[in-house]
């Protein structure tokens, strides 16, 4: 057998996924990966049921999405985004926002490129350019707040840079980026005739008065920014696969193409029960920031109590905590401790940074039940996490 293909070396399988199922081996609190542990709306899951029923729902739908989801998007975009959106020649249905990222950049860069990234990132960013051959240039946030450092941020641009890769609301950060720090992200793509890729997929969760913000309805941004978001996080609908990626005509032509060969279509069901999701009042967005900011509350409270460093996030449903203050300095085996002896799954802060850093910190997530950070609360209370303590209280 000739020697197998390196594209695949500089990654591995997803740390997050892996904790999922860590947490079902132990029999832990899994505030690991973002997977609400509660229903979707009533209204998603009665379209559904009408929808399963109803012939030709079933099979294929229009490659880049069907008329009446895309036409939704669209006009979601004009409703909360600022963004006036042609669903005819600017929307792509995917599989899930992690499609889009990865159809993006594959069809907008060329192997060589550079793109640009702040890191903590996502987990998948770093596979996605692995795959299409390019080199991210990762840009280290400033301070426990997530501050993005503008000095290192344009010293990573360069005649290479292609892409600059972000996330806000951001996972795990839970930052959302300012208008001003978005414009001057915008200047830089101008500057070096960057495409700026933003995924938004938690657009919708914010907290403490601050307020989302579409880099590409900023002026000058409209015609070189891919806005990619989907249904999972919004409407706790994870398993759904459905996502989307907005950008001009030019960009979204060369999107569709990539798609189209990944994965033909996303799932036709599941686009005509979203239509109920995008139809929603604004006043479901507003009460799911107060449930979510409720279940902040609730996971922060027991962080802070268990001696956990962390800065509360402005948005999306994670918290960036920090293991030195309890005498921890390695991740993994704060993460093996916590999992085995104490029953809470986190995901280790080090699967979100290149070379080594992030060894002191962990990602929780409060996408659950009230029940079931309660529960994680009693657990972290039960234990002494300090090292070396590491023993049971009482």
């Amino acid at each position: 057998m000739k020697r197998l293909s390196r594209r695949t070396q500089p990654f591995i399988e997803s740390v997050i996924r892996e904790m999922t199922r860590l947490g079902e081996q132990v029999g832990g609190v899994n505030l690991a990966q973002g997977l609400p542990d509660f229903h979707p709306p009533a209204a998603l899951l009665s379209a559904l049921e009408r929808v399963a029923r109803r012939p030709g729902r079933h099979q294929y739908s229009f490659t880049w999405g069907s008329p009446d989801f895309r036409a939704a998007v669209a006009k979601k975009y004009a409703r909360f985004n600022s963004m006036k959106v042609d669903p005819e020649r600017e929307v792509t249905i995917t599989c899930g926002t992690s499609e889009a990222i990865v159809a993006t950049v594959l069809a907008l860069t060329e192997p060589g490129d550079e793109v640009v990234i702040l890191e903590p990132w996502y987990e998948n960013y770093f596979p996605a350019c692995a795959l299409a051959g390019v080199t991210p240039r990762f840009v280290p946030m400033r301070g426990p707040r997530f501050e993005i450092d503008f000095q290192k941020m344009r010293a990573a641009f360069g005649r290479k840079t292609r892409l600059v890769l972000l996330n806000t609301p951001g996972n795990p950060t839970g930052r959302v980026f300012s208008r001003a720090e978005l414009e001057e992200i915008g200047r830089l793509c101008r500057k070096f005739g960057a495409i700026a890729a933003v995924d938004e997929i938690y657009e919708h969760i914010w907290f403490d008065g601050h307020e989302h913000v579409s880099l590409a309805s900023l002026p000058g941004m409209e015609d070189r920014t891919v806005t990619m978001s989907g249904l999972g996080k919004s409407y706790a609908v994870t398993g759904w696969r459905i996502g989307w990626a907005v950008a001009a005509p030019k960009l979204t032509s060369l999107i569709r193409k990539v798609h189209d060969y990944l994965t033909v279509c996303a799932p036709s069901p599941f686009q005509e029960a979203g239509l109920a999701a995008l139809s929603l009042p604004s006043s479901y967005y507003s009460g799911m920031r107060e449930k979510y900011a409720r279940k902040r509350s609730l996971l922060l409270s027991a962080l802070a109590k268990a001696g956990f460093g962390f800065s509360p996030p402005e948005g999306a449903y994670y918290v960036m905590a920090d293991v030195a203050p309890l005498g921890w300095r390695d991740d993994w085996e704060f993460l093996e401790f916590l999992a085995r002896k104490v029953g809470v799954i986190g995901v280790p802060g080090s699967s979100f940074y290149r070379g080594g850093r992030g060894r002191t910190k962990m990602r929780f997530n409060f996408a659950k039940r009230e029940s079931t950070l309660r529960e994680a609360a009693r657990r972290l209370a039960g234990w002494d996490l300090r090292s070396p303590g590491r023993r049971r209280r009482g």
